[in-house]
């Protein structure tokens, strides 16, 4: 086996790995299965194919809140949606983020996001293609989704529970593959949860990296102000 081939193994067994959870359509009982056996390499294997969309979501994250939340970044309560093994919470907390809860499908996943030491919560066996019962509405300033929203695991429709537990005024950003967005018709859910007065598309950084072999684009949603029912008349 030549250098070459030696250095190219690796990459192509993570890209594999990849490739099998993109083709599990969001079954979360096979998905935990495959991401148990995932968590002790999956750090390494997501620096093999050139991962960048957990810095970039920091990053937007934190400009963001210089534009628009007022307090102060240890202040600001934050949701990692599908934190997996904390690679967001990490840099989250690298721009001076404290406030930081996680949940993600997998507790293997979660398990080494909590030893990250960023977390005040991490939470394992959250499937975000169901309802977020555990997590109250209005309760985060800002929620993050990296790598969640793509083939084979949360539906579009998952960013109505992201919306949920987002305080009004307050912020979701989360990265989709371009494959993902092509291929569920992700602008066109958008714009249905949008007519709904569920969020408010405030910005996309369309085709920015992500990994090696594919871009993606990065939403930041604004969750609005909800307005009260009118009152029935009075007899």
């Amino acid at each position: 086996m030549n250098t070459l081939d030696q250095q190219t193994a690796p990459e192509q067994a993570a890209r594999e790995r990849m490739k099998a959870s993109h083709a599990l359509d969001g079954d979360a009982g096979r998905l935990a299965h495959l991401y148990r056996g995932w968590a002790s390499a999956f750090d390494l294997d997501q620096a093999r194919v050139g991962y960048c969309g957990p810095m970039i979501v920091a990053e937007l994250a934190g400009a963001v809140q210089t534009a628009y939340l007022a307090g102060q970044r240890n202040a600001i309560a934050i949701l990692d949606a599908g934190c997996g093994t904390g690679l967001v919470g990490v840099e989250l907390e690298r721009l001076g983020f404290r406030l930081i809860d996680g949940f993600d499908l997998s507790e293997e996943m979660a398990e080494k996001a909590r030893q990250t030491g960023v977390y005040r919560h991490a939470r394992g066996d959250v499937d975000l293609n169901g309802q977020l019962s555990d997590y109250s509405s209005a309760s985060y300033d800002l929620t993050v989704c990296c790598g969640v929203l793509t083939l084979g695991h949360v539906r579009p429709d998952g960013l109505r529970e992201l919306a949920r537990v987002t305080r009004p005024n307050g912020f979701v950003i989360a990265s989709t593959r371009k494959s993902y967005a092509e291929t569920t018709s992700f602008e066109d859910h958008v714009r249905r949860l949008q007519d709904e007065g569920v969020l408010i598309p405030a910005q996309c950084l369309r085709n920015g990296r992500y990994v090696a072999e594919e871009d993606a684009h990065y939403w930041v949603f604004q969750v609005p102000e909800k307005t009260s029912a009118p009152e029935e008349p009075r007899l």
